[in-house]
């Protein structure tokens, strides 16, 4: 609250007078309906989808600030605005935004998560993410949702993340089995274990594939002083290579890597894990086949455990999660969303063809890569046919 006092009372508090009520003044109004223009879904140019990535100031994601002066150069400014050159008061223009948005909602400081306010207070957040926050909130299953950090910053970044998980999740089971049946054809049923294996670990993987590369908006509180320096570095890092940056931060080409790297060593473990669940759920049904059908003992042979799972997180860290920055950072938030923002249906239809899309084609590498390194082998590859 003490920032909304700041913002709106004139004079020291020695004045003999009694501090007045808040209230917006005329000449306020003028400077309200000026910036609650900037603030209406004002979307980022399609055609600058790679122009701002080394570093500079992207704009706020739902405003593309074309006035700031950020030199770009600065390698990950994190300070809103309260550096140097023309962006000394993009900070306190994000503030100024977000309290006007809070005062036509007639909402007050103490009514908002703690990290929210606490960003608000810093300058970190513009208007428009607080104008999408009370539009989520209206809903009770957002509002539950967004009591979950990770899900906060990503819903606040993008309204259809929720939608995209269960695109995800529901196309996945589909896309994958029918990507096995492609490349298998005849050996399908023959290495039904193996398909089964490939597809509970895609399941258990595939929500942390929309998870982990999301665009957000970070809320994190800064690091300790004494934190070390790569725990400073990753800590400034996007959470996807390619979003945009709000008003007043931006990334260095080394952060935007970083957001990279940081990813991959998330997938890798995720990759490994949910492969060994996956690996040692087949090998228990192969037991269990074997020891119901006698004849299928040199017919079926136990998935190798170590090998599979440490291939499967090595193929999770580089093909998925490069495929899945791309497709959330530069295809859905920089190509999709300025283009189809007003047309959500449309949106979401179009989200779900190209995810159904990149899931089949992350099915077919999968299978190809796992035959290269020789922890999968064809029927076809052990006898080979003559054509």
């Amino acid at each position: 609250m003490s920032t909304a006092a700041g913002l709106f009372t004139p004079f020291p508090p020695f004045s003999p007078l009694p501090k007045p009520t808040p209230k917006l003044s005329t000449s306020f109004s003028l400077r309200l309906s000026s910036s609650t223009t900037s603030l209406r879904h004002r979307q980022p140019s399609p055609f600058s989808t790679f122009s701002i990535l080394p570093g500079e100031d992207g704009g706020d994601i739902n405003n593309n600030n074309n006035n700031n002066n950020n030199s770009g150069g600065g390698g990950g400014n994190h300070d809103n605005g309260k550096g140097n050159g023309g962006d000394e008061n993009a900070g306190d223009k994000n503030k100024r935004e977000a309290m006007i948005i809070l005062a036509e909602a007639g909402r007050s400081m103490e009514s908002l998560p703690k990290d929210l306010a606490a960003a608000i207070k810093s300058g970190k957040v513009p208007g428009s993410v607080i104008q999408k926050f009370l539009g989520l909130e209206k809903s009770g299953l957002m509002r539950w949702l967004m009591q979950f950090g990770g899900f906060k910053e990503r819903l606040l970044a993008d309204d259809l993340f929720l939608a995209k998980i269960g695109i995800e999740c529901g196309v996945g089971i589909f896309a994958k089995t029918a990507a096995e049946y492609e490349r298998r054809r005849e050996n399908f049923f023959k290495e039904l274990e193996i398909v089964f294996a490939d597809v509970v670990m895609a399941i258990i993987a595939d929500f942390m594939l929309v998870y982990l590369p999301a665009p957000t908006i970070s809320l994190r509180p800064p690091l300790a002083v004494n934190a070390g320096v790569i725990s400073k570095f990753f800590h400034g890092c996007p959470d996807n290579a390619f979003q945009f940056a709000l008003h007043g931060t931006s990334y260095s080409l080394l952060q935007r890597l970083g957001a990279i790297m940081r990813n991959g060593a998330k997938l890798f473990a995720v990759g490994t894990t949910s492969s060994l669940v996956g690996t040692a759920a087949t090998n228990a049904l192969i037991n269990a086949r074997k020891a119901v059908d006698k004849s299928s003992v040199d017919e079926v042979e136990n998935v190798p455990i170590l090998s599979t799972s440490v291939a499967y997180g090595v193929y999770m860290a580089v093909s998925s999660n490069l495929r899945y920055q791309v497709l959330a950072g530069v295809i859905e938030q920089r190509m999709l969303e300025p283009l189809l923002h007003q047309h959500k249906l449309m949106l979401s239809a179009i989200c779900f063809a190209v995810r159904t899309g990149n899931t089949y084609l992350g099915s077919l590498l999968w299978v190809d890569y796992a035959r290269f390194v020789g922890i999968q082998k064809a029927d076809e590859e052990e006898n080979p046919v003559l054509e």
